[in-house]
């Protein structure tokens, strides 16, 4: 009896003791085990009862971070969609190819196709004036017909070579991001004049206001200037483009307002979302697109040039194809049609 209940009571007291260690654990010795560490041969220690593989298991695997140091879910999935898609290096070289265009008649419609200046835009906002330069409609958009849009650009360019080779001035208007670089560089080989960026309103209506301060310069028929008559300039109106080509109609509709008061004719780009009617001579081609932009505008520059060499051409053998100014009448008072001092009535001796 004595031993009956000194083993129950020593029971209970070991039930009390392992009540919260897990049942199968509660009868094991809570004495850690004896490690045994040997000397490796190139001096680092290992344990005898751990496995050379696990271990570079173990330290090929990332060390465990604090939770607060821990990038969330949406970090993760953020930094690896920002690695996928491709990377945009450069851009179309614009300006590299407006010495390069072709000319007029060099224009095909494989040349056009390959800039897309037959791709329009949707249905929904297409003006019904540009019926007879559409071609068809695909999945939802215009396409402009290659064979107006080739007829319409060799008759611009013939303009633009007639008035350079009148030594007309001519304007390049184009306002878009990246067109800058391509009608600067028209413009040169034309050797007219161009903008870039936002129209002034008024600088044709009133062009003694704003255009006032601009430079002006007197040149005899082979451009050379002629100084000795910059005097006489203090009290002429300012200069207006004799041709205003604009690459994007949308943004300029006050230009070409502007030139439609001063009777100055426009050449423009215009898409099947554009008012043909706004301009003197239309180009049906897609505007958005600085290739095809690029294309036109350099098609134009060329033409340019081409006057340019006839008409300097013609004043090397002494023709001028324009009237040009005596010093008499650069002399005349631009409002009393008379020279300064002179009290008699213009046009009478």
């Amino acid at each position: 009896m004595i031993v009956r209940h000194l083993c129950m009571r020593q029971s209970r007291q070991l039930l009390a003791l392992n009540r919260r260690a897990p049942v199968s654990s509660r009868f094991l010795s809570t004495e850690p085990p004896v490690e045994t560490v040997s000397q490796s041969p190139s001096g680092e220690s290992l344990r005898q009862d751990q496995n050379p593989l696990q271990e570079v298991l173990q330290a090929s695997r990332p060390q465990s971070e604090p939770k607060h140091n821990r990038p969330s879910k949406v970090k993760i999935q953020r930094k690896t969609f920002h690695q996928l898609g491709a990377t945009t290096e450069s851009l179309y070289p614009s300006e590299d190819r407006i010495s390069d265009m072709p000319t007029a008649s060099e224009i095909t419609l494989e040349m056009l196709l390959a800039a897309g200046t037959h791709m329009g835009h949707s249905t929904s906002r297409w003006n019904p004036q540009n019926s007879k330069y559409i071609f068809g409609i695909r999945e939802g958009v215009h396409i402009i017909s290659l064979d107006v849009t080739a007829a319409y650009l060799r008759r611009a360019a013939k303009i633009v070579e007639e008035v350079a080779a009148r030594g007309g001035l001519i304007l390049f208007a184009g306002t878009r991001k990246g067109q800058k670089q391509a009608v600067v560089d028209a413009a040169t080989l034309a050797k007219g004049y161009h903008i870039f960026e936002r129209w002034i309103p008024g600088s044709l209506t009133n062009g003694e206001q704003i255009l006032g301060h601009c430079a002006t310069k007197v040149v005899n028929a082979l451009d050379e200037e002629l100084p000795e008559f910059k005097m006489d300039l203090a009290d002429r109106s300012s200069l207006k483009p004799d041709l205003v080509i604009c690459l994007n109609p949308l943004e300029n509709v006050v230009l070409l307002h502007e030139c439609g008061l001063n009777n100055v004719p426009t050449i423009g780009v215009i898409d099947t979302d554009a008012d043909p009617s706004r301009v003197t001579y239309p180009i049906p081609a897609n505007d958005d697109s600085l290739r095809a932009t690029s294309l036109i505008v350099g098609v134009l520059g060329r033409a340019g040039a081409a006057g340019q060499a006839r008409r300097l051409e013609a004043a090397r053998q002494g023709k001028t194809t324009y009237k040009p100014i005596t010093a008499n009448e650069l002399r005349l008072d631009p409002f009393t049609g008379k020279l300064p001092g002179d009290s008699a009535q213009p046009g009478k001796k």
